[in-house]
């Protein structure tokens, strides 16, 4: 019979052998230890990384209105192209094609698809348009037009608007699927009623139907007036909305957070023969807006 000493370290090594064996089934090597370990969970799927913004692209392509087509930069009643912010050759705006592509490369390496007049409806057409070009860069401006009509009542429904932005950008994806947006926010119109109607001759030209829904009766501060104002004014807030959360569902897409609507347009920056489009000056802002949202890292 073996000895107390012995009979312990038969006991010690028994219970080493049946643990060694149903490690398996989670001895702890206490009574109540918890019972078999639950098998891990699977580890979740890695989402692809974000494509990286490039901030060198060397193609742009524009799309949307008579701002990006300059009108009234140069002339009276005249798109002057070689002054739009987006793609003019002009040294003195430094339009962002310019700034990223250079003087040799501008002529054959942007194309300016805006129309004077354009409303959203029209965009998917013109992201067609760019889309056959293959640009690195799209650059969107467009929308002025569906706040700016004759009277209040005949702005662009949002939804409307909504629908036709969001089209736009599918058409582009179609022909142009790694194609990089620049959607810039819409100017803030009342801030513009505000600079220019101190004006006289400003209010003259307006008086000949500019932007009605905005510039009728640019001397009136009754109720009435005010409440058509605040009326375009809140559009142009929701159209904006609308820019940023469409852009923000394309990973490609970069919105301007709003830098337009907040600039503060003062007279040199307005059309000497409108007071409404931006002149060569604006336009040279609009230029430099765009190129530091553009090249932010």
């Amino acid at each position: 019979m073996p000895h107390g000493r012995d009979r312990f370290r038969t006991a010690v090594a028994g219970t080493a052998l049946l643990c060694a064996v149903a490690v398996l089934a989670g001895c702890s090597g206490g009574g109540d230890g918890p019972g078999p370990r639950a098998a891990s969970a699977a580890p979740k799927p890695t989402p692809p990384p974000k494509p990286v913004w490039n901030v060198s692209p060397s193609s742009v392509a524009a799309v949307g209105d008579s701002i990006t087509r300059a009108f009234d930069a140069c002339t009276v009643l005249a798109d002057c192209p070689e002054m739009s912010w987006a793609t003019g050759t002009d040294t003195e705006v430094n339009s962002l094609a310019l700034r990223l592509l250079g003087p040799a490369r501008v002529a054959g390496r942007s194309w300016n698809l805006a129309r004077t007049g354009a409303r959203m409806a029209e965009l998917p057409e013109q992201m067609a348009a760019a889309a056959a070009e293959r640009p690195e860069l799209v650059t969107v401006m467009m929308g002025a037009n569906d706040a700016c009509r004759a009277r209040a009542e005949e702005m662009t429904p949002v939804g409307e608007f909504r629908a036709s932005f969001a089209a736009a950008l599918t058409r582009l994806r179609a022909g142009a699927p790694k194609a990089q947006v620049y959607v810039s926010s819409l100017p803030d119109l009342r801030r513009l009623w505000e600079t220019g109607r101190v004006s006289p001759l400003g209010r003259q030209v307006w008086q000949l139907g500019i932007c009605g829904a905005m510039l009728k009766d640019p001397t009136d501060l009754g109720p009435t007036a005010e409440r058509r104002r605040t009326a375009v004014r809140d559009r142009v807030v929701a159209y904006n909305r609308v820019l940023r959360e469409e852009c923000a569902k394309d990973a490609r897409c970069r919105y301007d957070g709003g830098a337009v609507f907040g600039f503060a347009f003062d007279q040199p920056q307005l059309s000497p023969w409108d007071f409404f489009h931006p002149s060569k000056s604006g336009q040279a802002r609009l230029a430099e807006l765009a190129y530091r949202q553009i090249t932010k890292a």
